[in-house]
């Protein structure tokens, strides 16, 4: 079993980082492996990403909680793949934190997309970088 938890200081004001990191169509643009994602009614979430080298597609489940600033998602599988974003205050704007849980323990793989993933966060939301662009 794999848990893991990296965080990061944004300078954005936390209901902003929050609106940014909750709109399901920006995933791609701060998750490193993700492709697409799609709502796709209620919680779900239609997923395209890149696994190891090899295209990934399903549902997964994906809630914001703007009152507590905490998304949660996870996907079905037999990894038990699961996560949670959490926005707080800081004194220079926001922290953010991403957690994950999954039984399948990798080596430094699932640290370095933790570390890609805030890089993006911040680097997107800081310098005002259009997400959409490549």
């Amino acid at each position: 079993m794999g848990d893991y938890e990296r965080s990061a200081t944004v300078e954005a004001e936390p209901g902003v980082l929050f609106d940014y990191l909750s709109d399901v169509e920006n995933l791609p643009h701060y998750f490193a492996a993700m492709r697409s994602a799609e709502p796709a009614g209620g919680e779900k979430v239609h997923t395209v990403a890149e696994v190891e080298g090899t295209e990934r597609e399903g549902d997964a489940w994906f809630t914001a909680e703007e009152e507590s600033r905490t998304i949660r998602w996870g996907a079905p599988g037999p990894h038990d793949y699961s996560g949670e974003l959490e926005v707080t205050g800081a004194a220079s704007g926001s922290q953010v934190t991403v957690r994950l849980h999954t039984e399948h323990v990798e080596d430094d793989r699932i640290e370095r997309g933790l570390e890609e993933t805030l890089d993006a966060i911040k680097r997107n939301v800081e310098q005002g970088a259009d997400p959409a662009a490549p």
